[in-house]
């Protein structure tokens, strides 16, 4: 009773022990892919707007199998974000989107405009 409590206030303790696997499996990572992956982690925190901490956390899971098995193949951290790093990690983001704020509010829009629309009919 009292966990489900403090999960409530908090978020929940599963998300915060993937966060705490996912930086242990992002500190192991060789130093081009770890440099990578700080930064496509920091941009994703700004732009990624992820409101639901299991959707941000499989996101950077996902991140690190990536990085991880780059790494393994000898693949250069160009050859797995491309020369715009910046639209890798929109793509990487969008496949993201049931877990953006942002999504709520479109569906949101969607709905006032339709019941507008409909009271007009």
């Amino acid at each position: 009773m009292a966990a489900r409590w403090i999960e409530q206030v908090t978020g929940s303790f599963e998300d915060k022990k993937r966060w705490h696997r996912y930086k242990e499996r992002k500190a192991l990572l060789p130093a081009p892919y770890r440099t990578a992956t700080d930064g496509l982690e920091r941009y994703i925190m700004y732009a990624g707007a992820i409101s639901k901490g299991d959707v941000l956390a499989q996101m950077l899971e996902d991140l690190a199998d990536l990085m991880e098995q780059g790494a393994a193949d000898g693949v250069p951290v160009r050859g797995i974000v491309g020369e715009d790093p910046v639209d890798f990690a929109e793509t990487f983001i969008a496949n993201y989107a049931d877990g953006q704020w942002i999504s709520k509010e479109r569906r949101r829009l969607i709905d006032a405009i339709e019941s507008a629309a409909q009271d007009q009919a």
